[in-house]
């Protein structure tokens, strides 16, 4: 049992990749060494990186152990229910220097098949990005798997993909199966179920320091990419002080919150929470207690947390299993 449940902030989990930069410190102002950062994992039990509590009384404590202690109290009645003391979901800060592989992730049948693991439905929000900075998402046209090997081999494969330029506030929502590749340029905040599970299908021929591509999934990949042209841009409202309704699907639902003063906010004990910054600054006032986040910060609300007030002028993206 754990006594009292608070408002939980855990250490970030800095990820150094070929294709990372210096923005997780300079635009977020995480505590980055290398130059070459790409990921902040901010909540995490992917196996060999389970997320820390940094903050109150459960300082220290990994979020595997206090879910283990009060599943229902921190994960909420229904998620607890659903998944077990799993915590079925990862978020991220990414910072893309360069492009990222072109990849696909496998659905939920095929990732239990293979690798006994959820499959990777996820999304991005754009928090930064730079002039003419792109993505990829899925492909032009209908393809099919004879086309997408023929323009693999000839390394033409970019010209059969969609290619979307982005600026900051846009929204993806990728479904497992469409190809994607984050492009350079870009800070996004990344919301996905529980899953490190990623089919890497091209590198653009790079190497590391030793002169080592990549490994590459290209036989994998062939039975999990989806071939059909795919719409992953997501609409949303931005009503003041309101949750808008950004993303809607059964592993999770995210919100857009314009914060712009103090809002009372009241909610049920079958699921957590989360909130990522993803520009301002905010505070949170429960039982008695002013708990502050910035830009770049995320912060796990237990279910067992049913009121509490929001005051400030920031940007929030609210998550929660429905």
């Amino acid at each position: 049992m754990i006594k009292n449940v608070y408002p939980l902030q855990f250490e970030p989990i800095l990820k150094e990749r070929i294709w990372g930069g210096e923005k997780l410190k300079t635009v977020l102002g995480k505590a980055v060494e290398s130059p070459t950062t790409g990921e902040s994992w901010e909540l995490s039990t992917v196996e060999g990186d389970v997320s820390v509590v940094a903050n109150g009384a459960l300082k220290g404590s990994s979020l595997m152990e206090i879910i283990d202690k009060a599943p229902n109290e921190i994960l909420g009645t229904a998620v607890y229910e659903k998944f077990g003391k799993q915590f079925p979901l990862l978020f991220k800060y990414l910072d893309a220097r360069e492009d990222l592989s072109i990849q696909v992730h496998p659905n939920d049948a095929l990732a239990k098949e293979r690798h006994n693991s959820f499959g990777k439905t996820e999304m991005w929000y754009i928090m930064q990005a730079d002039t003419d900075a792109r993505i990829i998402v899925g492909f032009k046209e209908k393809s099919n798997a004879n086309e997408y090997v023929e323009n693999l081999k000839n390394k033409t494969l970019l010209s059969i993909l969609d290619d979307v330029k982005v600026k900051s506030g846009d929204v993806f929502f990728l479904e497992t199966g469409t190809v994607h590749a984050i492009g350079a340029g870009l800070v996004v905040a990344e919301i996905q179920q529980t899953s490190d599970i990623t089919y890497r299908i091209y590198d653009f021929d790079r190497v590391d320091a030793q002169g080592n591509g990549r490994e590459l999934h290209i036989e994998q990949a062939l039975d999990a990419i989806n071939y059909d042209k795919v719409d992953t841009y997501k609409q949303y409202d931005k009503v003041v002080n309101q949750s808008n309704a950004v993303v809607d699907c059964p592993y999770f639902t995210t919100n857009f919150v314009p914060l712009d003063g103090e809002v009372s906010i009241e909610k049920s004990a079958e699921t957590f929470t989360v909130y990522m910054c993803v520009e301002g600054s905010f505070e949170l006032d429960y039982n008695g207690e002013k708990y502050h986040y910035k830009k770049g910060d995320t912060v796990l609300i237990p279910a067992a947390i049913d009121s509490f007030v929001l005051n400030g002028k920031a940007s929030i993206l609210e998550i929660y299993i429905s």
